[in-house]
C-alpha cells in the first residue's frame, strides 16, 4: 500500500473519534479468581432453538460454573437475511424451559444484563467501526470495490487454474493496489464498498493450535483478504465475533466443530487488532442413526422432530430429564457421578472439557426416556402434580380440567408407588400420563376384559362374585390382601405361588391369577401401579360399579 494509511482512515471513517485504547477503558479485564473461565453462547436469532444449540450452551454454562467463571449469551444477528422478528424470544424461551441460565447477556426481546453490552451484535456498530478504523491505520485493511460479477470471474479463474486455496487473495486481490486517488474517486462517485483484511500470511505456512477437546491442530495459515465489513457497514461473523470475544473477555471459545476450518482465520484476526487469541474447544455434532440405512447423520430440522427443543417441550420432558441425559453425552463419568450424587442438582456437577469425545454424540431417543423416568420416578407426588398441571394447561387443556378438577385426587393417584426406595420407573414424559392412568377417570376410561388364557370365564366370574362379597374400601394394603387370598382355596386356586409352580396340575391358578382378575375388571390393565391403592382412591361404589358390569358381560 503506497499511501498514507491514517489519511484513507479518516476517509472510510471520519465520524469515529474513540481508539481500541477507550474501549479496552470501557471494557476493561474481569475481576474474577484465577482460572475462571469466561463463555459465550452466540446464535443467530432465527427463531429456532436446534438440540445442538442447547447442548452447546449446556457446554458453556457447565464450564463457567466448574471454574467459578462467567457464562453469557450474545446475539449475533448480522445475517439479517436469516433473521425472523423477535426471534430471540424463541431462543430464551428455549433455554429457560430446561434451566439454562446465563450470568450475563441478552434476556428477552430489546432486554439484556451485564456490564460487557450491548449483547447483540446490530447494536455494537461502534465498536466494529472503532476497530476497523486502526486496522486501516495500521495497514492491515482496505476498502474492495469489486462487483458481484469481478468475484465470479475470478472464482472461474481459479476453478480453470490449479489454484489449491480458492478465495479473494494474492494476484486476485486486485483492490490491494489501488492508489489512495483510485479510493477516494472510487467513493466520491458512490461506488459501493467492502472492508477487507489485509492478510499476510502464506500460503506454505501453517499454524497450530491446542483444542482442549481434540488436542493439537494443525492447518495451513489464513491467506485470504476476508471481508471485515459489508457494504453497509455491518460486520461479517468473523470480525465481529473477534471483537466481541475480546471487549466481552471471553476466555475459552466453545463451538461446534464446523468451525475448525475458520481458526485460522480467527486467529489471524486477533492478532492483527492485537488482542490475546482464546482457548478453542471445538464440541463434536449431535448425530442420529438414519433408520433407512443404519448410518450415522446429522439430526436435521427437516427429518427429525427430536432436532427442535420446543419437541420435547410439546412432549412433555421434565427439563431435568433432557439435562440430565444430555450430561451423559457429554463427559463418560457423569453416570457415576450421578449414582454417588443421587439427588444433587445436574449443574453441580464438575464438568470437564477435556473429557468430552471428539466424536460426534448420538442422540438415542430410547435412552432418553429410560433417563427420564428415573427422573421423574425420585421427584415427590407434588413437583409431579405441579409438571402435568403446567404442561397440560398449555398443550392439553381437555386434560388439564380433569386432571385439576380433584387437585388431592390426582395427586395420590400421581403418588402411587412413588417416594418409595423402590418407586415404579413408567412414565418419561408428561404426555403419557392421560394414557396411563385413563383407568381413573371417567372421561377418559375404555372397559375391556380379556381374560389371560389360563383362566377360564366361570372361574373369573366365580372371583369377582365372591370378591364383591368381602371388598371394603376402608381395608389396608394388609386385608386386602389377606381377603384375596382367602378367595383362592374355595375356587381351586392357591395363594401360594411357590406351591403353583411346584404343582400347577393341582391348582386353577394362583393368588396372582386372582387378582389379575380383579384388576382386569377395576383398570381393564394387566400391570398397573398398586391395585389397592387405585381401588381406594376410586372408591367403593366406583369399584362395585365396574365388577358387577363385568360380570354382566360374562
Amino acid at each position: 500500500m503506497n499511501y498514507d494509511c491514517n489519511k484513507l482512515a479518516e476517509l472510510l471513517f471520519p465520524n469515529v473519534t474513540e481508539t481500541i485504547e477507550d474501549l479496552e477503558k470501557r471494557y476493561p479485564e474481569r475481576d474474577l479468581k484465577e482460572g475462571a473461565r469466561v463463555t459465550r453462547f452466540a446464535p443467530s436469532p432465527t427463531g429456532y432453538l436446534h438440540i445442538g444449540g442447547l447442548f452447546g450452551a449446556l457446554v458453556d454454562v457447565l464450564t463457567a460454573k466448574a471454574t467459578g467463571g462467567v457464562a453469557f449469551l450474545r446475539v449475533e444477528d448480522t445475517d439479517k437475511k436469516r433473521e425472523i422478528d423477535d426471534g430471540v424470544s424463541a431462543i430464551i424461551n428455549g433455554f429457560a424451559s430446561f434451566g439454562i441460565d446465563f450470568d450475563e447477556g441478552v434476556t428477552g426481546f430489546n432486554t439484556e444484563k451485564g456490564a460487557y453490552g450491548p449483547y447483540t451484535q446490530s447494536q455494537r456498530a461502534e465498536i466494529y467501526h472503532i476497530v476497523a478504523k486502526e486496522l486501516v491505520q495500521k495497514g492491515l485493511a482496505y476498502p474492495c470495490f469489486c462487483t458481484a460479477d469481478e468475484l465470479s470471474e475470478i472464482r472461474q479463474e481459479q476453478e480453470k487454474g490449479d489454484a489449491l486455496i480458492r478465495g479473494y487473495f494474492g494476484k486476485w486481490a486486485k483492490c490491494r493496489d489501488l492508489s489512495f486517488e483510485e479510493i477516494e474517486e472510487n467513493i466520491n462517485n458512490g461506488k459501493p464498498y467492502v472492508l477487507r483484511f489485509c492478510s499476510d500470511g502464506q500460503e506454505d505456512k501453517r499454524i497450530f493450535f491446542d483444542d482442549i477437546i481434540r488436542g493439537k491442530i494443525e492447518m495451513p495459515e489464513n491467506i485470504i483478504d476476508e471481508v471485515l465489513l459489508k457494504s453497509d457497514g455491518i460486520p461479517t461473523y468473523h470480525f465481529a465475533h473477534a471483537c466481541d470475544d475480546h471487549f466481552m473477555r471471553t476466555t475459552h471459545v466453545i463451538r461446534g466443530e464446523e468451525w475448525i476450518s475458520s481458526v485460522p482465520k480467527h486467529i489471524a484476526l486477533f492478532k492483527a487488532c492485537g488482542f490475546k487469541v482464546p482457548k478453542y474447544a471445538h464440541t463434536p455434532q449431535v448425530m442420529k442413526i438414519d433408520e433407512e440405512d443404519g448410518t450415522k447423520r446429522k439430526l436435521s430440522k427437516r427429518k427429525d422432530p427430536e432436532a427442535a427443543v420446543s419437541y420435547f417441550v410439546e412432549e412433555g420432558f421434565p427439563k431435568e430429564s433432557l439435562i440430565e441425559y444430555l450430561l451423559t453425552l457429554l463427559n463418560s463419568n457423569f453416570e457415576d457421578w450421578r449414582r454417588a450424587n443421587p439427588t444433587a442438582d445436574a449443574f453441580s456437577f464438575p464438568f470437564n472439557l477435556k473429557k468430552m469425545s471428539p466424536s460426534g454424540c448420538l442422540f438415542d431417543l430410547v435412552k432418553l426416556n429410560d433417563v427420564s423416568k428415573n427422573v421423574i420416578s425420585v421427584m415427590n407426588a407434588q413437583t409431579v402434580y405441579d409438571y402435568i398441571s403446567a404442561w397440560a394447561e398449555k398443550f392439553d387443556e381437555d386434560f388439564y380440567k380433569v386432571f385439576t378438577a380433584n387437585p388431592e385426587k390426582s395427586k395420590a393417584m400421581v403418588n402411587i408407588d412413588r417416594e418409595s426406595n423402590k418407586p415404579r420407573k413408567d412414565i418419561a414424559k408428561w404426555s403419557e400420563v392421560k394414557e396411563y392412568f385413563s383407568y381413573m377417570f371417567d372421561e377418559y376410561y375404555e372397559a375391556s376384559f380379556d381374560l389371560p388364557e389360563n383362566i377360564a370365564k366361570e372361574d373369573a366370574k366365580a372371583i369377582l362374585e365372591n370378591y364383591l362379597k368381602v371388598y371394603n374400601v376402608e381395608d389396608d394394603k394388609e386385608v386386602w390382601f389377606s381377603k384375596i387370598k382367602d378367595l383362592c382355596e374355595p375356587l381351586g386356586f392357591t395363594p401360594n405361588v411357590k406351591e403353583y409352580k411346584k404343582n400347577p396340575e393341582l391348582f386353577k391358578g394362583h393368588v396372582g391369577d386372582v387378582s389379575t382378575v380383579i384388576r382386569l375388571a377395576v383398570t381393564s390393565r394387566k400391570n398397573t401401579p398398586d391395585l389397592c391403592s387405585i381401588m381406594s382412591l376410586l372408591g367403593q361404589d366406583k369399584v362395585n360399579e365396574r365388577i358387577n358390569k363385568v360380570i354382566e358381560s360374562l
